[in-house]
């Protein structure tokens, strides 16, 4: 059986089929960080998006 940290408290939770909350240990755990990704809390790094505005100036 493999043991994970819940990624929201830390809580050790079983990561097995019946924890249909994992790798969080409660549907609490999950709404806050759901919460997060919706309040831009967390990024993903990547290349900065162009902006076609810029793109337009350019070419006159």
């Amino acid at each position: 059986m493999t043991v994970v940290a819940c990624p929201t408290c830390g809580k050790k939770v079983e990561w097995t089929p019946a924890n249909k909350f994992r790798p969080f240990c409660s549907e609490r755990c999950k709404q806050i960080d759901l919460g997060a990704w919706a309040e831009e809390k967390y990024t993903i790094p990547g290349a900065a998006a162009s902006d076609p505005q810029d793109d337009k100036l350019a070419d006159d």
